[in-house]
């Protein structure tokens, strides 16, 4: 149940962003030069495995950046609920089990008792130095040394079924689908596609869903009844927090382009184009910038806006906002300071499309500058834009994880693999070894960056002009 919607800075520009790709994605369906690359991408079997791993990744970014204030139950006679303070999102209400499911402290993957001994006082006032139960993991059980085993087996069993169901619904629904597109009778269709006699590799695809699809309820039903990858210090999920923190770095990856990709396209193309003493200008400019460490311009900025916030911090509502607020500061940053390769790359290009024969030719007829950059320079360098964006995704991602370990990333109180990774270094040095929060977060950043690689590798193929002309 909500209780009033909150848009946060973050929010909007995620949005804004979606917005612009669905723009991009109708521009270029109706320009051959782009809309023929992207057919490659969707007929390559890396192409569509890694679409189909990333679109979860999206999915559970988006859900996570629909944020409101929740109803809670009121202390007032006649009244039944009234708006929280608090700020959580569309997933953490779906989650809420996950979210609110908190044990003492540390607990490994699956386990029904904490992870180190306690001084335990029995009922005859005795003491006894133990595991202690956990408060909700595998409490369900009544012997957990005999019955945990079974029940971990059970639980997975019925997560394989349901998964399998799900993805047979949705292999039937998408076959159905494609039939009426194909205008041929199911049967016909179900065999093209597994077969795999499509253009279009809708058999990896399905596959490749029906994986995940597997992954999520196996994990859902596991979760109901312990907790999948263990707690942390303070006894929170580990799986939640590498959930939760999907959308952190999808942030880092997406917003920072929105912020780099005016000032590298039009830096760019505006000292190729014009040369002298603008090329001059602009040259100096992305140099001096080059020349000043980035993690110093990084961490100053990051210290600058502690102090702002400390000295205004009647101004933030929640800390969440205050996190928020931190987090697009961060996107912006690393946006000022990784501009300059690409505009490296479009001034080398708007240099050497000056001197083609239709731009002369536009020249020499009178066309204005801002007319020959918007029909003839732009559309021409929109797939190094589009390439680079793809190949610096996964470097973005790796940078808040390297930034939050050391202090000068995102809010310690948002959930990132930075912040986890950060916080395991000191649980990797303790005995018994907490390695699980380690393991979470580098198995998430893990399959995300080496689906944005393999997807990048693709795109770049299918935009480089020399393979597809070999094709």
């Amino acid at each position: 149940m909500t209780g009033g919607l909150v848009i946060l800075w973050t929010d909007g520009l995620i949005f804004l962003l979606l917005l612009f790709t669905v723009v991009f994605g109708v521009y270029a369906s109706r320009r051959e030069h782009l809309r023929g690359p992207w057919r490659l991408v969707v007929r390559s079997r890396v192409g569509v495995s890694t679409l189909v791993v990333l679109a979860f990744y999206v999915i559970v970014g988006l859900l996570d950046s629909i944020h409101f204030h929740p109803l809670a139950p009121s202390q007032e006679a006649g009244v039944e609920s009234v708006r929280s303070g608090e700020v959580i999102s569309l997933f953490d209400h779906l989650v809420t089990p996950l979210r609110e499911r908190h044990e003492k402290t540390y607990s490994a993957p699956l386990a029904t008792h904490l992870y180190a001994k306690e001084t335990i006082e029995l009922a005859d006032g005795s003491v006894l130095r133990d595991y202690p139960r956990l408060q909700f993991g595998g409490a369900h059980l009544e012997d957990p040394h005999g019955d945990w085993a079974g029940d971990v087996l059970k639980l997975g069993l019925i997560g394989l079924s349901k998964g399998l169901l799900v993805t047979l619904v949705v292999g039937n629904i998408l076959l159905a689908l494609l039939a009426g597109r194909w205008r041929m009778g199911f049967g016909d269709a179900a065999r093209a596609v597994l077969w795999g006699r499509t253009i279009v590799p809708w058999r990896v695809a399905l596959v490749t869903l029906g994986v995940l699809l597997i992954l999520v309820m196996v994990s859902i039903e596991l979760s109901t009844g312990y907790h999948l990858l263990g707690t942390d210090k303070v006894g929170e999920d580990v799986f939640y927090q590498a959930l939760k923190s999907i959308r952190t770095g999808l942030l880092i990856g997406t917003l920072t382009t929105l912020v780099m990709l005016p000032a590298a396209i039009l830096l760019g193309i505006m000292a190729g184009y014009f040369r002298g003493w603008v090329d001059d200008l602009i040259q100096y400019t992305y140099t001096t910038l080059n020349s000043i460490p980035g993690v110093l311009l990084i961490a100053a900025a990051i210290l600058m806006l502690q102090i702002y916030m400390s000295n205004h911090a009647d101004d933030f509502n929640s800390l969440v906002e205050r996190a928020d607020l931190r987090l697009l500061f961060l996107c912006i940053i690393l946006g000022v300071t990784s501009w300059t390769g690409l505009c490296r790359l479009l001034r080398g290009e708007a240099m050497k499309l000056r001197e083609v024969d239709y731009v002369q030719a536009a020249e020499a007829f009178g066309v204005g500058h801002f007319q020959i950059i918007l029909r003839h320079i732009l559309p021409n360098v929109l797939h190094i834009v589009l390439i680079t964006v793809v190949l610096d995704f996964s470097g973005l991602v790796l940078a808040e994880a390297v930034l939050s370990y050391v202090n000068i990333g995102v809010d310690p109180t948002m959930n990132s693999w930075g912040n986890m990774i950060n916080s395991a270094r000191l649980e990797m040095a303790r005995e018994p070894v907490v390695w699980w929060s380690l393991l979470a977060s580098m198995l998430f950043m893990f399959t995300l960056v080496l689906s944005a690689n393999l997807f990048s590798d693709v795109v770049r193929d299918a935009f480089d002009p020399r393979l597809r002309n070999s094709r």
